[in-house]
This record gives C-alpha cells, structure tokens and sequence, in this order.
C-alpha cells in the first residue's frame, strides 16, 4: 500500500514556514542591525565593487529601518503565502533564482557609490513569478491568481520600476525579471520541486 502523504517540504504548511521564517529572520536582522547601530547595512549590493557581492544574498534580509521592512514584510508574506501552496522546495526555488537575479542585475547596472537594501526586489519577484506562472504552465487557476496579483499589485509594480531617488528601481526591475526566469525554469514539465 503507497502513501498518499507528500514528502517532508513538499506540504502546504512547510512552504508557509519557510516564508515566515525568512520573514522572521529579515526581523531579526534589522533588530540586529538597529542595535549595532546600522552597521550591517555595509553588507549591502555595492554596484561593481568585489566586497558588494556579498549583498546578493544579504541584502533581501537589510533594511533602511523598520519603516522600509513593514513595506516590504507585507507583500512579502501575501505574495510569498501563495507561492507557498506549492510546497517549501518551490518557495525556496523561486526566491533562491529572484534574490540571485534581483542582485547580481543590481550589482551590475546600479549606480557605483550606491548601496541597496531589502526584501522588494525578491517582492517585485514574487509578483511577477505569480503573474507569469500560469502562462508557462498552462493553468487556468495560475492565470487567475496572476490577474488577481496584477489587479492588486500592478499600479505598485509599474511605480516602483520608475527611477526615484533612494528607492532601488535597478533591484525592482532585475527581481521582476527574476520572477518571469523562475516561473519559466519551473514550469510544468520542466521541474517539478
């Protein structure tokens, strides 16, 4: 007789932790850094220099402050939840390929002399792989779910691709892109995490 039970990071509710966590963790991170008085904020993307590298993994969990982490902890979760339903291994696929491609495209075109910091490119990522999934894998119920997200997010999406001062529309633009590349690299038939 064959279980019918998914295995270990394939549930719903693993893929619910594993966003929280890293929700936690980018908390933990910005009480970390306000009591050391802002300093972790060096490990951002530092456009083109070898130390700023290092931002491509850091950065999504520093933040410019508490105000900056709530405006990006919301979407994050929401966005992150429904991704979620897919299991761990897909919450950790899509935001592993966005924080990638979000940080090294600002790492290479952003302004040098610039830092970047925080969870929106791997939100604007989480969007787009929502918006763009349901086209790749064929799925009615996806496509939905992507106009839904485009109905609720997309005036916010389009706005934050506009370059403004001191907001990382490079980290927007490349986690958008990395969003499309994730829903692509694991669409039906492709990969199955």
């Amino acid at each position: 007789m064959r279980s019918r039970s998914r295995p270990r990071g394939e549930t719903r509710f693993d893929g619910f932790l594993v966003v929280f966590a890293i929700a936690v963790v980018m908390w933990l991170s910005e009480i970390a850094d306000a009591l050391a008085g802002h300093r972790l904020d060096q490990y951002g993307i530092e456009p083109r220099d070898a130390d700023g590298l290092a931002g491509i993994v850091a950065a999504p969990f520093l933040h410019a402050g508490f105000g900056h982490l709530v405006s990006n902890t919301v979407p994050f979760l929401i966005l992150g939840f429904v991704i979620a339903f897919k299991g761990a291994i897909r919450v950790l696929a899509v935001t592993a390929i966005v924080a990638f491609v979000a940080g090294l495209g600002t790492w290479l075109i952003a302004p040098a002399d610039t830092l970047h910091l925080g969870a929106s490119g791997v939100v604007f990522g989480y969007a787009t792989y929502l918006l763009s999934r349901g086209f790749f894998d064929r799925d009615v119920i996806e496509l939905v779910i992507g106009l839904v997200v485009g109905a609720i997010w997309g005036t916010a999406l389009l706005g934050g691709l506009l370059p403004q001062e001191g907001i990382s529309w490079q980290g927007h633009l490349f986690g958008a892109v990395g969003g499309v590349v994730a829903a692509r690299l694991l669409a039906k038939g492709r990969a199955e995490p």
